[in-house]
């Protein structure tokens, strides 16, 4: 089992990935409160993406045929006839709404054949237990889904078994996936869409991608237009259960002609593939069971492998964000470089504005700690709208409480108050229970120099 990392500034989520007997593959209700009601998203944007299908199909490939650990899958499996999905245990408030919303983006993005059932025989289980219960079965997991089980106890009994074994599969009839009813009504959200993904799809996770959740960084929090074009490429008539590796690939270019024309004379870019180094010295870097010693060698190693592969690309870009979250505390002007460094490279890959908005708060956040409120407001600017169009309420709201106190140090208070109350709203979303959006709160506002 492996913990993922996670880039985020502002919430450190565990990743949530399949789970079986030889991989783990590793991704409330607030209803009472004296703060401004909480706040939702209530469409998608997702932006078709920019891809060679050479790239496409390479891609493909990889996703479906590896395990995140690396163990090759024999075929490729997935359901074979219509797909329904019921929940059970004790759901959060905002499961519901939100799985419905997904369940009509697969129907119509991805064209999967998937509806919501109250029936005991559904193919996939959705419980919702409590994060604790979770972490008794994977200490390391958030959330996880797993084949040929309906319940978490069912799974606790099953779990070295063949029946939960991902490589032994022949096609898929039944799932369960686990997300926790104790967390932030963001992070169940983005835990059932990269576990409903999964139970669907792919199973890997491939750093080289900077547009979809099918990534250990774990930027992207709901299913992009890239992750809806591999699950509808999934689903294509072409494909089916069993079908090994070179059949599949032989069938790719047909199917990705239809499903995506305009990369068909797309030049491929062939991005590199990345050393299973880089991603320790990543994870490393990032996590919290080891010293300061120790996740500034794994931040250096990081920038070094990713200097020796010639990197240009987002992957550079995180070894150098990375070393900024080492370095944060101990000596905030290295820390302020590497972010720079980070979003140098960010700007020059495509796909990665996402990734800027992340590094956005850290270089407004550092502007608003020299008093400097119109460069943290010139910083900001760009990246309400994105935070917006990925549906990250945590991004959001700490984007907008960024701008709250830049305003206060521009001496536009009532502008500021106004932000401010705007930003709790998406805060309720994206932290949860009123003591964790009082802290996220404190947090900004002790940035402020006026605020001492």
């Amino acid at each position: 089992m492996r913990a993922r990392t996670v880039l985020p500034l502002v919430m450190l989520l565990n990743a949530c990935v399949p789970a079986s007997q030889h991989d783990v593959a590793t991704r409330a209700n607030f209803a009472d409160s004296s703060l401004p009601p909480m706040k939702s998203f209530a469409t998608s944007v997702p932006l078709a993406p920019v891809r060679s299908n050479n790239d496409l199909a390479l891609d493909f490939i990889e996703l479906s045929f590896q395990m995140e650990s690396g163990r090759k899958l024999p075929v490729l499996t997935r359901f074979e006839t219509p797909i329904t999905v019921r929940v059970t245990g004790n759901a959060t408030a905002t499961l519901g709404p939100d799985l419905k919303r997904l369940i009509s983006r697969l129907r119509n993005e991805a064209r999967i054949d998937i509806s919501q059932t109250n029936a005991a025989d559904a193919n996939i289980t959705i419980q919702a237990v409590s994060g604790a219960e979770i972490r008794s079965v994977l200490p390391q997991a958030a959330c996880f889904v797993a084949p040929n089980v309906s319940s978490l106890a069912e799974y606790s009994k099953a779990r070295r078994k063949p029946q939960t074994n991902w490589t032994l599969l022949q096609k898929r009839e039944r799932l369960s996936i686990f997300l926790p009813n104790d967390s932030s009504p963001q992070e169940v959200r983005d835990c059932l869409h990269e576990e409903l993904a999964q139970a669907l799809g792919p199973l890997n996770d491939l750093y080289r991608l900077p547009d979809s959740v099918f990534n250990d960084d774990n930027v992207h929090t709901v299913l992009t237009g890239f992750d809806m074009l591999i699950l509808r490429t999934y689903y294509d008539p072409a494909l089916r259960s069993g079908m090994s590796r070179g059949q599949v690939a032989a069938a790719l270019p047909g199917i990705l002609a239809r499903t995506n024309p305009r990369g068909v004379h797309k030049p491929a870019r062939y991005a590199t593939r990345t050393p299973r180094e880089w991603s320790k010295a990543v994870q490393t870097a990032l996590g919290r069971s080891i010293s300061f010693e120790g996740r500034t060698s794994s931040a250096k190693e990081a920038i070094r492998i990713a200097t020796a592969m010639g990197w240009q690309d987002h992957r550079r870009a995180f070894a150098h964000y990375a070393m900024g979250r080492v370095m944060q505390t101990s000596d905030p002007g290295l820390a302020h470089r590497h972010y720079i460094e980070a979003e140098r490279y960010y700007a020059n890959t495509p796909g990665t504005r996402l990734h800027r908005a992340y590094v956005a708060t850290q270089l407004s956040a550092y502007a608003i700690t020299r008093g400097d409120g119109a460069e943290a407001l010139r910083i900001i600017a760009p990246h309400i709208n994105t935070a917006t169009a990925s549906e990250n309420a945590a991004l959001l709201s700490t984007l907008l409480l960024l701008r709250s106190e830049a305003l206060e140090l521009e001496n536009r208070h009532a502008e500021a108050r106004s932000v401010r109350l705007d930003s709790i709203g998406w805060a309720r979303y994206g932290f949860g229970p009123d003591w964790a959006v009082r802290a996220k709160l404190r947090e900004i506002a002790s940035l402020n120099p006026l605020k001492g």
